[in-house]
């Protein structure tokens, strides 16, 4: 959401977690650890991708965007939390807000319908692996993440900009602007603003969801007909993925298809669940992902032992 221009209101206060010292002392720890794992695990990713030939593939390739993105992430929230939980005055100015919110739902869109194409990348590789080099050719992948681009921009971030709301209260319990927990700010009706972003959602959320449950529902009827050896194999490369989509669809559902009325007679309850939701999806899923492709992927463990060889002596 857009906040206007001509409301009197210039900052907005964020609650974050706590005001006792001590905890927000362990809550800074936690974070700026979290912020170091998940800025050198998608560095790490992104740097190995790029240098080493063999991971020179489409399949590395939508991951190295994937890293990009879950920098993006990370670092549109987290400096500002760790900077506010050692500070009295947790504001931010209304512009920064709406940028914030802007960026967060440009990314959102990118990530959701990404996982899709890495899907379907994974779908061809399987399924039909004789026409892999032509479907996915490098032109086809560029192709692909164009209109991912466009698409993420025209659906997630042109109807916020183009719907600006004006301001009557300046505090959210939330550790950054989110869409939903700043829109409970304005002065207007937001049922259409409310119906809108369920709308949108359900096209970038729900759609690539369907897309990659139909892929891997297409893999697995495939994999099953392969012998024991190559099945090990071709599992191997869609857990790792299977369990990104999981953690990531998961937690941004609950965020934005949850059972919003149930909470309705309880604001505090709900933003708690708002404040929850996006923790996970936009600061822990960014540090597990890399971990997660690391961990079950033989190519990239290989080349980030190789790597850190190499980087040592």
């Amino acid at each position: 959401m857009k906040p206007n221009n001509e409301s009197l209101i210039t900052e907005v206060i964020l609650l974050g977690f706590s005001k006792d010292p001590k905890i927000n002392g362990a809550l800074f720890v936690l974070f700026f650890a979290i912020y170091v794992v998940t800025f050198s695990g998608n560095s790490l990713i992104i740097i190995l991708i790029i240098t080493n030939a063999q991971l020179h593939k489409p399949m590395y390739f939508f991951l190295c965007v994937l890293s990009i993105l879950d920098l993006c992430y990370s670092t549109t929230a987290l400096p500002k939390l760790l900077a506010d939980l050692f500070s009295t005055e947790r504001i931010i100015s209304v512009v920064s807000c709406a940028l914030q919110i802007y960026v967060i739902l440009l990314v959102e869109g990118i990530e959701c319908q990404l996982l899709a194409v890495m899907a379907y990348d994974r779908y061809v590789a399987i399924c039909h692996p004789l026409h892999y080099p032509i479907l996915m050719r490098w032109g086809n992948c560029y192709k692909l993440m164009a209109l991912v681009f466009i698409l993420s921009f025209m659906l997630c971030t042109v109807p916020s900009i183009m719907s600006p709301i004006t301001l009557c209260s300046n505090q959210i319990n939330h550790f950054m602007c989110e869409m939903l927990a700043v829109l409970k700010l304005s002065c207007e009706d937001i049922s259409t603003s409310e119906l809108q972003i369920f709308s949108f959602s359900f096209i970038t959320l729900l759609l690539p969801l369907v897309l990659i449950l139909l892929s891997y529902g297409f893999i697995i009827s495939s994999v099953i007909k392969i012998q024991s050896a190559g099945r090990s194999k071709a599992f191997s490369t869609c857990t790792s993925h299977l369990g990104v989509v999981a953690l990531y669809f998961g937690t941004a559902m609950l965020m934005y298809f949850g059972p919003a009325s149930m909470y309705s007679s309880d604001q505090e309850k709900y933003s708690s669940i708002e404040k929850y939701s996006s923790l996970f999806y936009v600061i822990i899923s960014p540090m597990l992902n890399p971990l997660i492709y690391s961990l079950n992927n033989r190519e990239v463990k290989d080349t980030m032992k190789k790597f850190l060889v190499k980087i040592t002596h």
